[in-house]
C-alpha cells in the first residue's frame, strides 16, 4: 500500500505525522517511511542520520534496478527501528532527486512496487505540494491519499477552491484537521467535506517523532502512548479499511475531541468567514465539494480559473 501525506499551505506537521503514521502502522505489515518533500528533507537532520543511503542514492539505483527490495536497501533506521528514506535537506538535491524519480519507469515504478509486496507500506511524506510538484508522479501512483490542513480561515480559504482537484488526484482521498481553529462540523459544512478527523497538540508525542528530548521514549511505549501516536494509528486502520472491499458503511457522527470518525453537517452552524458555503457530502473520506454547473465559474467566482 502507498501512502502520501501532503499540504497545500502552511506547514501543518506532515513530516512528524508521516513519522508517526509509519510507525504506528499496525502489524503484521512493515512500514517504509520515504521523504519526497520537494523543499528538502527534515529527518536526517532529526535523526542525525548518515548522508547516504537515502533518497539520493536511491533516484541513482532506480535509473539501472528494478529490485522490488530497492527501496529498502536506502533505507536506515529510527529509534524504534522504523526504516527510512531520508531527503537530504539541501532544497535543489531533493528536487533533483525527486525528478529523477518522478519517471514512472524508475523511481515512481520503485515505490510502487515496493508498496505492492503483501504486507508492506510505503508512507511518503511530501511535503507542501502543487500540481508542478516533482512528487505529483508518486501523490498520483498512491493508493491513499492524506491532506492535513490547519482549520483557521485563511487556511480554509485557501483550500475551498483547489478541492475539487486535490480530490481527483487519488482514489482514495482523506483530509485531517491540525490543531486549533474551527470545529469538524463548520470545516464540513463550508467545505463540502468531510474530514476524517482532528491531530491533536502534543508537544511531547511530536518531540519523540522529531528526535527532541522528551518526557517520553521511542520504542513502543513513546509514539503508542502519545495522542499524536494514537491518532495516526487509528488513520491507520481507517485507510486500510477504505482500501477493503466491500466499501465501509457510513460512519455516525461523534463528539468533536473523537477525531477519527466522520462528522455530518450540523444544522446552523455559524460559516468561516472567507469560504463559500457548499453542501456536505455524505461520501465518508472522499474529497467531494458539490462541483459548478458549466460554464458559471468564472462568472460567480469574477472571471478567474481555478
Amino acid at each position: 500500500m502507498l501512502v502520501a501525506v501532503l499540504s497545500v499551505k502552511g506547514s501543518p506537521g506532515v513530516t512528524t505525522f508521516s513519522v508517526a503514521l509509519a510507525a504506528r502502522w499496525p502489524s503484521p505489515s512493515r512500514a517504509l517511511l520515504v521523504e519526497a518533500d520537494p523543499s528538502g528533507g527534515d529527518v536526517g537532520t532529526r535523526f542525525s542520520l548518515e548522508s547516504a543511503p537515502g533518497l539520493v542514492s536511491l533516484a541513482v539505483a532506480a535509473r539501472r534496478s528494478d529490485d522490488p527490495a530497492l527501496l529498502w536497501q536506502h533505507a536506515q533506521a529510527l529509534p524504534g527501528g522504523l526504516p527510512v528514506v531520508a531527503a537530504p535537506p539541501d532544497a535543489d538535491r531533493a528536487r533533483a532527486a525527486l525528478s529523477a524519480l518522478a519517471d514512472p519507469s524508475t523511481g515512481a515504478g520503485v515505490l510502487r512496487t515496493a508498496a505492492s509486496a503483501p504486507d508492506a507500506v510505503v508512507i511518503v511524506d511530501c511535503g507542501r505540494i502543487d500540481a508542478g510538484s516533482p512528487a505529483m508522479p508518486i501523490v498520483r501512483s498512491a493508493d491513499a491519499m492524506v491532506l492535513l490542513t490547519r482549520a483557521h480561515a485563511d487556511d480554509l480559504a485557501h483550500l475551498a477552491r483547489r478541492l475539487p482537484a486535490i480530490g481527483r488526484w487519488t482514489a482514495h482521498p482523506a483530509m485531517l484537521l491540525v490543531g486549533e481553529g474551527y470545529s469538524t462540523a463548520e470545516v464540513a459544512r463550508e467545505l463540502g467535506v468531510l474530514p476524517l478527523g482532528r491531530v491533536p497538540d502534543d508537544p511531547h508525542g511530536a518531540a519523540v517523532l522529531c528526535g527532541r528530548p522528551s518526557t517520553l521514549r521511542w520504542g513502543r511505549s513513546g509514539p503508542a502512548h502519545s495522542a499524536l501516536g494514537q491518532v495516526a494509528h487509528k488513520v491507520a486502520k481507517v485507510l486500510i479499511a477504505e482500501q477493503a472491499p466491500p466499501p465501509a458503511l457510513p460512519r455516525q457522527a461523534p463528539a468533536d475531541n473523537q477525531p477519527m470518525q466522520v462528522l455530518r453537517a450540523v444544522p446552523g452552524v455559524h460559516g468561516v468567514p472567507g469560504v463559500p458555503a457548499s453542501p456536505v457530502s455524505a461520501n465518508g473520506l472522499r474529497l467531494a465539494p458539490t462541483p459548478l454547473p458549466p460554464n458559471t465559474e468564472n462568472t460567480s467566482r469574477g472571471g478567474q480559473a481555478s
